[in-house]
């Protein structure tokens, strides 16, 4: 399906293409109703049908089409398709200008030569039988047509969203001094749109190279699409996931916590992301076809640990013995093909911490899951430059809250010796010399290493893919406050969620990037030294939250700070999307092991228990908003980094369950429409400006920018 912005002031109303369009006083048209009718074929096609008119409210275009001829049309419909024709205002393009929307002349359609311009009222346009042909030629070629087959409509597109590489701190260790000083790979934004046969519905899923997607992000996304598409592309039906790569830019944020952590607030790098997701988007709106998807699963060995086993040991006996290991190693992939079988795109949901690049790295780049892309991309892309050629490849992050690529596993690296222990600590240096290490020789090496196997497995499951996915797609969204979030913990005992707060083991870090104050996983108590300058510096955390987030000992009570911002989001996105048995769950924040088999167990019971049987779920992680950390109840007393780090207390996770098995039974039971859209989160002004210098780049003395440095070797032929 792709928009075509047409300046065209009138439709005839006597010829076989008819539709009503006034010109005079005209602010702005968003879309109109056509009916496109041929004695052999009718399509059908419409969008919301509403036009703004100067003073005098709103038309509904519907209304007036079924007023002339439309009611013609149902003794010969043969076909329908859907499509969006939003219209451009002949008067705001002056003639002999281009519209930056429509790549051809004002007031010309290639091909059609009765366009000329003049069309002064409805109906003062007569068309000829080869004018006909024209337009019918290059409107079909744009329209989704109805067609009996098995399968979706699929648009894949990939865009460049890499934003600075230089002058703005790298987001995801919160490391002061991580600055980005040059790039090592782009970054990408991979999306992927699916659409019934009949046009009716469809989803979106983006996976973007960046460490989460921020509210803010997600917020312009939205009300950027809904500018260009209208009602097309929505919160319910749009997924927004970042891959988790700590070697992204930050500065995208709007909530203090992160703005700080970025360095202030980059105005440049968020409209880049912004940029490069829309375009993405609408290359795959651009590209949809028919075709079909096929899912597969598969285990990937030998690429991750479990960076905090004492937690996960928390967890039931009885629970842990169902599980072969303590990380999911399952990968699901999605393949699309069009209806010749051609590839067209993959998905692939694993489980893992993009962090085989730690954090003395100074390059942007896309880390492990970043690299696999990369090698399967090139791959079906042959003759391509990187980033080029139409098949798009996606390794969204999953439920990796606790899981690490660094697979020797942590060790004190004054002395060589395991400090895989209750607290992540080696006897001399304590907590910052107890450091995981990757498989290769180095971390450029482990990133290689790492991705190369996702890659190699991803590859295998997708050739051998033979499961067809089908049936409807549909999709349910809400706002949530998740700091008063009534929890059913049996049918007489409740809880609530928590204002947010992190703990005193937060600003440990994990075995994958210290923190650097020597701060101690697993402290279940305060610090006086640090309460102190908490205190006078913040305020003192309120008794009520201090109640509510124990056994977690608060550092920072966020969710009572609010200058110049609130410091955490309090507005939380819940979302779920289902192609046929395929659930896709859009989770704002990193989600432990543990925690993601519950969820995935739940929902799954859930979409059963109203008749849809043996679904798939998949944890999406990173999505729509970032809310750090999800452990289960049990990992949360433990109170390692994850648990420090889940900002809601010690009932996030079934706060999460609940909701999202609501969303799973709406979408069971066909009532979504029933759901209450919850509050709106807020869009904040005047942020933190950027707090590291912008240097401009000189060249050295006596050069310039461009100067090759040393020749090619004149056997090297391009």
């Amino acid at each position: 399906m792709v928009d075509l912005f047409l300046q065209v002031c009138a439709w005839s109303l006597e010829d076989h293409i008819w539709g009503r369009f006034y010109r005079p006083r005209m602010e702005l048209v968003h879309s109109i109703l056509l009916t496109f009718h041929r004695p052999d074929l009718s399509l059908y096609g419409h969008t919301d049908g509403r036009a703004g008119w100067e003073g005098e409210g709103k038309t509904d275009f519907v209304e007036e089409v079924e007023r002339s001829k439309l009611r013609r049309s149902n003794q010969t419909i043969k076909a329908s398709a859907v499509f969006s024709l939003p219209l451009i205002p002949a008067n705001l393009t002056p003639k002999g200008q281009k519209n930056e929307l429509f790549p051809w002349e004002p007031y010309q359609l290639p091909g059609v030569s009765c366009f000329d311009g003049h069309y002064e009222s409805p109906g003062s346009n007569v068309f000829s039988p080869l004018a006909l042909q024209s337009a019918w030629n290059l409107l079909s070629s744009h329209l989704i047509i109805v067609q009996n087959f098995s399968g979706y409509h699929i648009g894949v597109g990939r865009a460049d969203c890499t934003g600075q590489v230089a002058d703005i701190n790298l987001m995801g260790y919160s490391k002061s001094g991580q600055n980005a000083q040059g790039i090592l790979t782009r970054l990408y934004s991979r999306a992927f749109i699916m659409a019934e046969p009949d046009g009716s519905n469809r989803t979106v899923f983006v996976s973007i190279d960046i460490g989460m997607v921020s509210q803010r992000l997600r917020l312009e996304v939205l009300n950027r699409l809904q500018s260009k598409y209208g009602s097309l592309y929505r919160r319910d039906n749009v997924i927004l996931s970042g891959t988790h790569t700590h070697s992204g830019p930050a500065g995208y944020f709007q909530y203090t916590v992160f703005v700080v952590a970025s360095e202030g607030f980059s105005n440049r790098t968020f409209q880049h992301m912004v940029t490069g997701i829309l375009k993405s988007i609408d290359i795959a709106h651009t590209n949809m076809k028919p075709g079909k998807i096929f899912i597969n699963k598969g285990n990937v060995d030998g690429v991750q640990i479990n960076r905090s086993p004492y937690s996960y040991l928390q967890n039931p006996q009885s629970e842990r013995a169902r599980y072969s290991s303590n990380t999911d190693k399952e990968m699901v992939v999605l393949k699309m093909v069009d209806l010749n079988g051609d590839d067209l795109g993959l998905i692939s949901w694993f489980a893992i911490h993009p962090v085989s690049m730690n954090n003395s790295n100074h390059l942007v780049n896309s880390d492990n899951v970043g690299y696999a892309s990369y090698l399967l991309e090139q791959e079906k892309n042959k003759g391509y430059l990187p980033g080029q050629g139409p098949f798009v490849a996606a390794f969204a992050s999953s439920n990796l809250g606790d899981v690490s690529p660094n697979i020797l596993g942590p060790r004190c690296i004054n002395t060589g010796e395991s400090c895989d222990n209750a607290n992540s600590a080696c006897p001399i240096g304590g907590s910052n010399m107890c450091i995981a290490m990757g498989p290769g020789r180095d971390m450029f090496d482990s990133t290689q290493i790492i991705g190369r196997a996702m890659y190699q497995r991803a590859k295998e499951l997708y050739a051998s893919a033979s499961q067809e996915v089908t049936g409807p797609l549909a999709s349910a969204h809400q706002w949530v406050n998740m700091t008063n979030v009534t929890v059913w913990l049996n049918s007489t005992h409740t809880a609530k969620t928590c204002k947010p707060a992190l703990g005193y083991s937060f600003a440990a870090g994990t075995i994958d990037g210290v923190g650097g104050l020597n701060f101690t996983q697993g402290k279940t108590e305060g610090d006086p030294f640090w309460d102190i300058i908490r205190d006078q510096i913040l305020g003192k955390p309120s008794e009520e939250i201090k109640e509510c987030h124990k056994p977690k000992p608060i550092l920072l009570h966020t969710g009572e700070l609010s200058k110049p911002h609130p410091w955490h989001p309090d507005i939380v996105d819940v979302q779920i999307i289902t192609l046929g048995s395929l659930a896709i769950t859009a989770i704002p924040g990193e989600f432990t092991t543990m925690s993601g088999r519950r969820l995935r167990e739940a929902v799954q019971a859930e979409f059963a228990s109203h008749g849809m049987q043996n679904m798939t779920v998949v944890i999406s992680g990173l999505c729509n908003v970032y809310t750090h950390y999800i452990t289960t109840y049990e990992e949360y007393q433990a109170q390692r980094y994850e648990a420090a780090s889940t900002i809601y207390g010690p009932h996030t996770l079934s706060a999460y369950i609940q909701l999202f098995r609501n969303l799973a039974k709406a979408i069971a039971t066909d009532t979504v429409a029933n759901l209450s859209r919850g509050p709106e989160p807020p869009f904040f002004q005047q942020l933190i400006v950027p707090l590291i210098a912008n240097i401009v780049d000189r060249a050295p003395t006596g050069r310039t920018f461009g100067d090759v440095l040393q020749p090619a070797k004149p056997e090297y032929r391009v």
